[in-house]
């Protein structure tokens, strides 16, 4: 029985813990954009790494 005098301060230290990281993240901005991360995987942001003999062509390029 007296074990729980040791396991309750700890649990309420935990809880505490991690109410300070929710609401530091919350109010540091970490939560506001949850959608642009996974939209982003969708962009090409990696061009310069495709040959320029792989890239399609422009019918607007001189041949």
């Amino acid at each position: 029985m007296s074990i729980i005098y040791l396991l309750i301060p700890i649990a309420i230290i935990l809880a505490g813990v991690a109410m300070w990281g929710f609401l530091w993240s919350v109010n540091s901005g970490q939560l506001d954009d949850l959608e642009s991360p996974a939209h982003s995987i969708l962009f090409e942001d990696d061009d310069h790494l495709i040959p320029d003999d792989a890239k399609p062509r422009d019918d607007n390029e001189t041949k």
